[in-house]
């Protein structure tokens, strides 16, 4: 079974609280959004190989560590997940991003697949999906499942909010996929938005409602 780790660190948990409010401009909750992307990013990566290299500084030779495992991907789930790139590249510049379109069905509440945009060597890649919410997890599994159809073997995902039902439903589906959250919330409601969550995140990232 994937791992559920919920990166606690004070930082994150302080800027998730004034990005639930509901008073919080779109202005401020991308710049939130962008900043707990950056900080779970650290955790999300903290466990890529490393082999040592040799480094000269303006005093002497030394052994220092580079990174040697996976090249790393970045994969926004269409259209909140835009809001954690820049955060995710301030610290990892030299990552590819693809692009995954999903929308939610009003009525069936299922997921519909409209874009897929990868790197062309995304099989050889860590794969990292970003979404901030993780409701009923049917976005993230059709979204994993495209991305193993195209051959794709290490993904974890990175959310900032996620509701217990989601987290099962992904873990059922892929128990392989370990998921990065940085708190897990109470309950879905009966129109499937985490409670007590932050509301509608792709809404509040753009100004659209």
């Amino acid at each position: 079974m994937g791992k559920l780790v919920v990166t606690d660190h004070p930082l994150i948990q302080h800027k998730l609280t004034i990005l639930r409010k509901k008073d919080t401009s779109s202005m401020e909750f991308r710049n939130l959004v962008t900043e707990i992307a950056s900080l779970m990013c650290y955790e999300v990566t903290r466990d890529l190989e490393l082999r040592d290299i040799e480094v000269e500084t303006p005093l002497a030779k030394c052994t220092g560590k580079e990174i040697s495992g996976k090249k790393i991907g970045f994969v926004p789930i269409l259209r909140a997940g835009l809001g954690m790139v820049d955060g995710v590249l301030n610290i990892i510049p030299g990552a590819r991003v693809g692009h995954i379109g999903m929308y939610r069905d009003p009525e069936t509440l299922k997921p519909v697949s409209y874009y897929c945009k990868l790197p062309k060597d995304v099989s050889e890649r860590l794969i990292i999906p970003l979404d901030p919410m993780l409701a009923t997890g049917g976005t993230l599994i059709a979204a994993i499942d495209e991305l193993k159809s195209l051959g794709v073997t290490s993904i974890r995902t990175l959310n900032i909010i996620a509701a217990p039902e989601g987290i099962e439903a992904v873990q059922k589906a892929h128990p392989d996929v370990d998921i990065y959250v940085a708190c897990v919330d109470e309950k879905l409601n009966e129109d499937a938005y985490i409670v007590p969550g932050l509301g509608d995140a792709g809404d509040r990232l753009f100004g659209t409602k």
